[in-house]
């Protein structure tokens, strides 16, 4: 439809955008490709920088530890009362708003996935056949694999949240205290910055400062790098299931 059409546009590059408009215009495309220039690799490295993308991952790497401890405790708790109601007249009623609620919560996770990471989500057709009754499309949304799939992405979502949120605050914490480190010096801090290891001095001294601040700016590019990489993984991850 015209809504899917406007959103893949702006999910294209400027170029691929530019390219398209011309040939749904009728422009007349030259038969030789245009060779793509290599990057300068120091461009690439630094331009991380100026990517809202990178800052969205590391931001959803903050926030996945929190929706992870959601998603694995609703899935958990969700399934395990359904299987203890089953015995009950309420059984099939709960497991059915259950399962409701299990494709919602999909619903809102691709939106975040799709909002910071930019990979887009593929759109589903509505659940059940409208010339079916209430039972047949429940029996289409339990056999359906996606179902099922999206409760295993929510119980996965616990241990993926708990090593991207420690790896995004060790990273973090590292890199920033490295680069600040020099600025505090230079302030008259100069007896609180030194960096110890069970009991043992590592760097405290004046010539130390200068290579501290460089790697902590190399860390700070290194962690939104490996934040945009994750995000991407992620992202794949989260379209298939």
């Amino acid at each position: 439809n015209e809504r899917e059409v406007v959103v893949s546009e702006a999910f294209r590059s400027p170029r691929a955008s530019i390219q398209h408009t011309q040939s749904s215009a009728g422009v007349a495309s030259v038969g030789v490709r245009e060779k793509k220039k290599p990057q300068n690799p120091i461009a690439w490295f630094f331009g991380v920088a100026a990517d809202p993308r990178a800052y969205a991952a590391v931001f959803y790497m903050l926030l996945s530890m929190f929706t992870g401890i959601f998603y694995f405790t609703w899935a958990v708790t969700g399934l395990s009362m359904s299987a203890g109601f089953m015995i009950l007249i309420i059984g099939i009623p709960f497991a059915v708003l259950f399962m409701g609620s299990v494709w919602a919560l999909s619903l809102v996770e691709g939106r975040l996935v799709e909002t910071m990471l930019g990979v887009r989500m593929p759109r589903r057709p509505a659940y059940g056949k409208r010339e079916g009754g209430f039972l047949e499309r429940i029996k289409e949304i339990l056999i359906d694999p996606r179902t099922w799939a999206t409760l295993l992405y929510m119980l996965l979502m616990l241990p993926l949240g708990i090593l991207y949120f420690t790896f995004a605050v060790t990273a973090l914490a590292l890199s920033l205290s490295f680069l600040l480190a020099p600025v505090a010096y230079l302030m008259g801090y100069a007896d609180n910055v030194q960096f110890t290891y069970d009991g043992v001095t590592l760097m405290d001294q004046p010539w130390m400062m200068l290579p501290m601040f460089i790697g902590g700016a190399l860390g700070v590019f290194v962690t939104l790098h490996v934040a945009r990489g994750i995000g991407k993984l992620h992202g794949m991850m989260a379209k298939h299931l």
